[in-house]
């Protein structure tokens, strides 16, 4: 694979960059340009303040810029215990409806809350989200429109659903996870449970269940593989199911952010510049394995 984009700050209407995807840690940026300004959300929130602070310092945006985090779900790798209490008041605070008892046991309450469940707008963004299957609660994916384009974030799924095709139907860029090979995961050290709560219906998806997923859904563009387990799973594998497809692919890394993938464009809708797939960053890991505790 090619290697990152430049961290430069994107010129494009609408883009997304991946700070980092895995069970050690989710947080994406969406980067809104208007009439000279930068707006920023974070979808999830699952890095510590410093260290995200760091990657966005890296990515050129001014914390200033930043309006809030549009939250999937509050599981600990989706929200850092750090920023709870840490949060800049300043902060829009987006989350599922579904989701408001464990914030307002978190403490997350205090903060400036949007609870949602239909349609919602983010700034100049149009947000549709849709309840996943994902342990009790579920987990949000969305459809962010802007000016025409749209951007497609689904993760922690837990089971193919034909309601997710229809709903991110025909995405530019598809944000979606890959979690694990099952061939590598029967045969992990992991206890039968944790086996069974990945593989059965409310956990997360396969390399072979996302790219059924993808090939429904039909992205027009870009595809940016989301959530890989480093333990069962590897970068080789999840792209080969996606091997001679009509998209670009990029697999996001748990530590390294993948460069900026455009959504929009300003004016004319003219043909997308080349975007450079990230690079795969499960360096030092052999394809049948890695570090024993993480998913």
């Amino acid at each position: 694979m090619e290697e990152h984009a430049a961290m430069d700050a994107p010129e494009h209407d609408v883009s997304l960059c991946v700070l980092a995807s895995s069970s050690s840690g989710n947080c994406s940026v969406v980067s809104v340009r208007r009439d000279g300004q930068r707006r920023v959300f974070f979808i999830d929130a699952g890095l510590s303040p410093r260290r995200t602070r760091g990657l966005i310092e890296q990515l050129g945006i001014d914390p200033a810029c930043i309006e809030g985090v549009l939250f999937t779900h509050l599981d600990h790798d989706h929200l850092h215990p750090g920023w709870i209490g840490g949060m800049p008041e300043a902060w829009r605070v987006m989350l599922h409806k579904r989701h408001r008892g464990r914030a307002e046991r978190a403490g997350l309450l205090s903060q400036r809350t949007d609870i949602f469940e239909g349609e919602f707008e983010a700034g100049s963004l149009r947000v549709s989200p849709l309840l996943m299957s994902h342990d009790d609660l579920g987990s949000a994916a969305f459809r962010i429109s802007c000016e025409g384009r749209s951007l497609g974030f689904a993760t922690d799924l837990g089971t193919p659903d034909p309601r997710l095709a229809e709903h991110l139907q025909g995405v530019d860029v598809l944000a979606i996870e890959s979690n694990y090979c099952p061939k590598m995961q029967l045969a992990s050290g992991r206890p039968v449970f944790l086996k069974e709560r990945i593989m059965g219906g409310n956990g997360h998806l396969s390399n072979e269940q996302s790219a059924a997923m993808v090939r429904q859904i039909k992205p027009r563009e870009h595809v940016v593989l989301l959530h890989l387990s480093r333990q069962c799973n590897h970068p080789s594998l999840a792209a080969a199911v996606h091997e001679r497809a009509g998209y670009r692919l990029t697999i996001a890394d748990h530590a390294i952010p993948t460069g900026w993938v455009p959504v929009a464009w300003p004016g004319a809708r003219v043909t997308p510049p080349v975007v450079r797939v990230a690079k795969s960053l499960f360096e030092g890991l052999p394809a049948a394995g890695g570090e024993s505790s993480r998913r």
